[in-house]
């Protein structure tokens, strides 16, 4: 489709010679001789760019700039070239300036580039309105969401640390990633970190890198994650898990902006904002003096609540179809579920959340073999009262010490060890399972 130009002139050779230029360019131009006309034009017509003389018989250009200008990207052409003249236009909204006679070449060029750069400005503006919504993969419109992305909304263009706290498997990363992708810092990296995964030595060569020769086997120089998330977002999930001396070092980069790689002695900085997430009670344990106090009143600024899936039920039906939607792992067929396997999970209270109901609906794909609805029978909840967890299985009432080793004990059988898997299972963090297997002695 060719682009239209308008070209307001009232010298009738001239505008001739500008629109037989502009055609042979490829686009479509038409003339108008006054402001009047133009004005007619364009109440009827939307070009996507004007030429206009500064003077035309029925007023001063200059003068009309502003409301021209909210038309279409302007050229402003004139006989009567200053400086002066060409600052007024272009803080009046001018594009480009031109002096009259206009070199067809450099007409030309001005036209292309004042077209590009007005295209790439609404692409910037469309990408604007885009990122400033809540992102797609946050789902559900129920009021506990609605009210957390209200909170989200507030705090993501600033660059304040904020603490998301919520439990296993509600959400909190995308949260995390939700408050990046409506930030400033939106072009730079997100680099997630699971706080609880690595040993304490590992945790902090990671985090703030090391230098060569920091210990056995560091032959050489590498950088650690608040490098790799430079001018963007440094998410710590699962921060309660971290040890004393390690919040020691987050305290300073939080507070002072700076750290050090292990080994190092120069200071850097740290160009990152810090989004933390824990399922766990921070301020208690702050008071018992397992994570300390000013980290916690630093994290806290700033605190989003996530909420739970059985606080938000009525975004399941929602979820669900997201999953069904957008699973990866088989042939895709156009699948619903029945409004019997809907009233089932509505149902139930979902202790492992948003985790817990994907698990749920992508295995019912599986058992549902590709049939177009999904009914209860496909619907398979695995709670811990169908396992050998059950009160009435001892002969005595039992403590909940044995409850839990007893159910440790059947998880560990089931997934064959596998403590990431038991953590999702369990609803808590892998190391609070390690440390589990380690007090039941079940090494």
């Amino acid at each position: 489709m060719r682009r239209t130009i308008l070209v307001i002139e009232d010298d009738q050779p001239l505008s001739q010679l500008l629109r037989d230029q502009l055609t042979r360019c490829g686009y479509k131009a038409n003339g108008v001789r006054s402001w009047s006309e133009a004005e007619a034009f364009l109440r009827e017509h939307e070009p996507h760019l004007i030429i206009s003389d500064a003077r035309l018989p029925d007023g001063n250009g200059l003068n009309r700039l502003p409301w021209l200008c909210e038309q279409a990207p302007v050229i402003v052409l004139t006989a009567y070239g200053s400086v002066r003249d060409a600052v007024a236009a272009m803080h009046a909204g001018a594009a480009e300036y031109l002096v009259k006679p206009v070199n067809p070449d450099e007409l030309e060029v001005t036209v292309e580039r004042v077209l590009e750069n007005a295209r790439i400005r609404q692409e910037v503006q469309f990408c604007r309105a885009r990122d400033s919504r809540i992102p797609n993969y946050i789902v559900g419109d129920s009021a506990a969401l609605k009210s957390m992305q209200d909170m989200l909304e507030a705090v993501a263009p600033s660059d304040m640390t904020v603490l998301v706290q919520g439990e296993s498997g509600a959400g909190k990363e995308l949260v995390a990633r939700a408050i990046h992708d409506l930030s400033e810092r939106r072009k730079g990296n997100f680099v997630a970190v699971d706080c609880c995964t690595l040993q304490e030595k590992l945790f902090e060569s990671e985090l703030f890198g090391h230098e060569r020769g920091a210990f056995t086997g560091a032959d050489r120089q590498k950088k650690g994650l608040i490098e790799a998330a430079e001018s963007g977002t440094l998410f710590l999930d699962e921060i309660g898990e971290i040890e004393l001396s390690i919040q020691a070092k987050l305290l300073r980069v939080l507070e002072t902006g700076r750290f050090r790689r292990l080994g190092g002695i120069k200071d850097l900085n740290a160009n990152v904002r810090v989004v933390a997430a824990t399922n766990r009670n921070l301020e208690e344990m702050s008071g018992e003096g397992s994570f300390r106090q000013d980290l916690f009143y630093r994290l806290s600024a700033f605190v989003l609540e996530v909420p739970s899936l059985r606080d938000r039920k009525a975004d399941i039906p929602a979820l669900a179809e997201h999953f069904i939607s957008h699973h990866n792992f088989s042939r895709r067929v156009d699948q619903r579920l029945s409004d019997a396997a809907l009233k089932f999970m509505m149902n139930y209270d979902w202790p492992g959340n948003i985790r817990e109901l994907r698990n749920v609906v992508e295995r019912a794909i599986i058992l549902s073999r590709g049939s177009p609805e999904i009914v209860p029978e496909h619907v398979t909840i695995r709670s811990a009262t169908s396992s050998s967890t059950r009160c009435s299985d001892f002969d005595h009432e039992p403590t909940l010490e044995q409850i839990e080793h007893d159910y440790l004990v059947y998880l560990i059988r089931k997934y064959e060890g596998h403590r990431t898997t038991i953590a999702r299972a369990m609803g808590v963090s892998e190391r609070n399972v390690y440390r589990m297997i380690k007090r039941h002695s079940l090494n």
